[in-house]
């Protein structure tokens, strides 16, 4: 599961662009995860600000 630290996050899109799945979508400055994502931290790897972190909850 993807959590979005949303106090963190400065909604700077570098997500979005690496996501293979295209799960990641920010609209409006609010960044939302689809459930196609696939878990794969791509994301979490390259968030400037570490607000994306992937666990293993549901």
């Amino acid at each position: 599961m993807l959590n979005i630290h949303r106090d963190i996050c400065g909604y700077c899109g570098a997500c979005v662009s690496v996501c293979p799945e295209g799960a990641l979508e920010l609209i409006d400055a609010y960044l939302t995860v689809s459930s196609l994502c696939m878990n794969c931290g791509l994301c979490a790897q390259v968030c400037p600000l570490g607000a994306l972190e992937v666990t293993d909850e549901e």
